[in-house]
């Protein structure tokens, strides 16, 4: 085969992977385009924003009346809210439950982990108390008892706002008249589970928050369904985070920064990619191993260990220890990697760094620096390949998320941008979502051209286009 050849055959099948996406994500959005609601009382959103302990950035005002005006628009919003780490997406979706609530509707946010729906509880309940609005919380390990009062104040209206986990999917969480529907970190929630939610109302409207930067390519695929906002400005006053790369042997040098940092009285996250000794693979280093280690390289401070096999009534108590101090040192997987916030925390250890992806290690690095004192992330790093090096230099030099997000893309390609498959994310055989940007950017004008002719796609001669989209609704995006 010629090499003209092989490049149009290529082009050609390319297309229609991106064709076919574009086409069954352009059709989820047509469905909300009909019905929605109008929220359209004034609620007087100055007295709250008044009331808030600091000045709202001008990323955040510029996204607040793109969400305030698709809420007061008959056509239901869809909208996704990317920010990165700190950027104050919950601010915004706080204003948006505000407005929802004043216009005598119910909202819901669902969050991927309970420890993220308790914090997001509690903030939003402390910055609504002022206004009367009811917030509740639902998660799995609350007392039946409390979960039957919480299901019937619900339906009765009597509950405002109701926050929680996949516990909120359940058939029998019924709403008496929900408007506004909120996920948070929607990548690691599916298509359908959004829709499970939003189907407990009459097309309410859905707002979609992620702090994982996702680059606008990989957005237009992933979210094609929603219309896109992005924070991009962090507060004033928010710390940079010095980030540092080590080898093992600087071990005895990173142990006296982090007993200097906790002599000063603050705590450290040791994260690490397993959780036990028998799934050692090539020196990864375990939690379990990790803690022993590091109970003796620290003695005399509290060395305690978090991971995703425990509980959810134990990682809740581990964590909430942390959160009072009672904890030095917490020694933990992943499951920190999002939303915890514990502003005394000033150094995050990352073990074996070069097996996560960048977007993720900025995401381990964001649960530093969120308080007034200096804080650092210190990445271990015993690989010698070229691109391990790489990886390493763009965190040492850069804190922004979205140029991260845009190298990881580059570095390692859409199918493990976010380390596991997650759901929503096509397997493309052909297509490459980093080198075929202007293939993607075809496929999308055609798919506007088509179903702009022919919205569901019902002409005969597009009824091969509706049978391989539907193939694709049922097989990637509404697992």
């Amino acid at each position: 085969m010629k090499s003209g050849d092989f490049e149009k055959s290529r082009f050609r099948i390319a297309f229609e992977e991106l064709l076919t996406t574009q086409l069954a994500l352009f059709r989820i959005k047509d469905n909300g385009k009909n019905n929605g609601i109008n929220f359209s009382i004034d609620e007087n959103i100055d007295e709250f924003i008044d009331l808030l302990p600091f000045k709202l950035t001008n990323a955040q005002t510029k996204v607040w009346k793109e969400i305030e005006s698709d809420m007061s628009s008959p056509i239901a919003m869809h909208r996704l809210v990317q920010g990165d780490v700190g950027s104050g997406k919950t601010i915004l979706a706080t204003m948006a439950m505000y407005k929802c609530v004043k216009n005598n509707y119910q909202a819901t946010l669902m969050a991927p982990t309970a420890i993220l729906a308790r914090q997001h509880f509690e903030g939003i309940q402390r910055l609504l108390k002022p206004f009367n609005i009811n917030v509740e919380l639902l998660i799995s390990d609350i007392t039946k008892k409390n979960k039957e009062n919480i299901k019937e104040r619900l339906k009765s209206g009597d509950i405002d706002i109701l926050i929680g986990t996949h516990a909120l999917l359940e058939e029998n969480v019924e709403f008496k008249n929900i408007g506004l529907v909120i996920t948070d970190e929607q990548h690691r929630f599916g298509v359908r589970q959004r829709e499970i939610l939003s189907n407990k109302g009459q097309m309410p409207d859905t707002l979609v928050m992620t702090a994982t930067p996702i680059p606008r390519t990989l957005a237009i695929i992933l979210y094609g369904d929603l219309d896109i906002s992005i924070v991009d400005e962090l507060p004033p006053g928010r710390q940079k985070i010095d980030t540092y790369v080590v080898t093992k042997n600087m071990q005895n040098r990173v142990n006296d920064f982090i007993r200097k940092e906790l002599n000063e009285g603050r705590q450290a996250y040791i994260v690490c990619p397993l959780v036990e000794e028998s799934e050692l693979v090539d020196g990864l280093k375990s939690v379990t191993e990790q803690l022993e280690y590091y109970k003796n390289a620290l003695n005399g401070y509290n060395v305690e260990m978090l991971h995703g096999k425990m509980k959810t009534k134990e990682k809740d108590e581990i964590m909430e220890r942390f959160r009072n101090k009672e904890i030095d040192v917490l020694v933990s997987t992943t499951v920190i990697e999002v939303g915890v916030d514990v502003p005394n925390a000033t150094i995050m250890l990352i073990e074996n760094a070069e097996r996560f992806g960048l977007a993720q290690l900025h995401q381990l690095r964001g649960r530093v620096g969120r308080g007034k004192h200096k804080s650092y992330c210190i990445l271990k790093n015993d690989a010698n390949s070229k691109i391990a090096q790489e990886r390493m230099k763009i965190m040492k030099e850069s804190n922004n998320g979205f140029v991260i997000s845009e190298k990881d893309l580059e570095l390692r390609g859409p199918g493990d941008f976010f380390g596991t498959k997650q759901h929503g994310i096509p397997e493309f055989k052909i297509a490459n979502l980093f080198v075929d940007i202007p293939i993607l950017k075809k496929a999308q004008a055609v798919a506007y051209s088509i179903l702009e002719n022919d919205p569901k796609l019902i002409l005969k001669e597009n009824s091969g286009l509706k049978k391989k989209t539907d193939e694709f609704l049922k097989s990637t995006l509404l697992l």
